[in-house]
């Protein structure tokens, strides 16, 4: 009646009487449990026993409730980087097979122009370059900027979240197709701009936005094997607590990513489109690129 009772409030909703009372009656309860175990009583009770011990355990332990403020904080300072250096190896291979990718579609395209077609979608291969990629994709106005970025978000964000979902509905086999046509796309428009003279351009384009945005992708897909690694090797574990347990991880990072995303569209909307040359452009990508290293680095670390 008292746990009903604390609701979204917590130890705030109790009474000094009823503060009292909560915590003897923790106590009775983590005794009645341990009692239960220890005789072979049902393992219904038993259940039932151990989930309002966790439930009172929540409410005493973690009764100190934080500011909205003060979580979202926490969530970027402390447990979006520290989860993104425990799935490091996940987000590597992502990484990996990406480049991969890539320097295959630079490497066939530069050669053979024309299968450019047979790698990518014949919708995103220009058929006669003509102007660079700056002035192909940033022909808009900076009034435009913000229906622009808020369009960018949402088709981004799209692209995460299929890389991410991919990881337990196919079992990571979409998350790898995603990972694949990025890894063409960015490649083999490199080498079709490339040969029509506009190659520093099209990185230059791509870099103040691209680093975060791609970086972001990275982390979305790596999500998604981690819960196609908790239904194919969920180790000691049973699947069901492997995929509860890898879904918690896969939800912090596709949270961080979502704010990259966003970051990453306001950059293409706002920055992207102004007429800076190559240097400055090239620069905003490496002090993106910088400003990545040292968070995911460094933030979140005992000191």
């Amino acid at each position: 009646m008292l746990l009903a009772r604390t609701g979204r409030r917590g130890l705030r909703a109790l009474d000094a009487a009823e503060l009292f009372e909560a915590g003897k009656l923790y106590r009775w309860v983590t005794s009645d449990l341990a009692y239960a175990q220890g005789h072979g009583y049902s393992v219904e009770l038993q259940h039932y026993l151990n989930r309002l011990v966790a439930r009172s355990h929540a409410l005493v332990y973690g009764a100190a409730v934080e500011p909205g403020r003060t979580r979202i904080a926490h969530f970027f300072t402390q447990s979006f980087p520290r989860e993104f250096r425990r799935s490091w190896p996940y987000v590597a291979a992502c990484a990996a097979l990406t480049i991969a990718w890539a320097v295959v579609a630079f490497a066939v395209v530069s050669s053979h122009p024309a299968d450019a077609y047979a790698l990518l979608p014949e919708s995103i291969v220009p058929s006669h370059i003509i102007k660079s990629l700056h002035d192909s994709n940033f022909a808009f106005t900076s009034e435009y900027s913000a229906a622009m970025s808020s369009i960018i978000i949402t088709n981004n964000i799209k692209v995460a979240i299929f890389a991410f979902a991919g990881g337990i509905v196919t079992l990571g086999l979409f998350t790898v197709y995603e990972l694949t046509l990025t890894g063409l796309m960015v490649g083999g428009l490199a080498a079709l701009y490339g040969q029509a003279g506009f190659g520093n351009d099209y990185w230059a384009t791509i870099a103040p936005h691209g680093v975060i945005e791609l970086t972001a992708i990275q982390i979305a897909a790596a999500a998604g094997l981690l819960l196609a690694a908790g239904v194919l090797n969920p180790g000691r574990l049973s699947r069901r607590d492997a995929i509860a347990q890898n879904g918690r991880r896969a939800g912090i990072l596709i949270g961080g990513v979502v704010a990259m995303l966003c970051v990453a569209g306001m950059i293409e909307g706002f920055f992207s489109n102004l007429r800076f040359g190559i240097p400055v452009r090239d620069s905003a990508g490496v002090l993106t690129a910088l400003a990545l290293v040292a968070y995911f680095g460094f933030a979140g670390r005992e000191r």
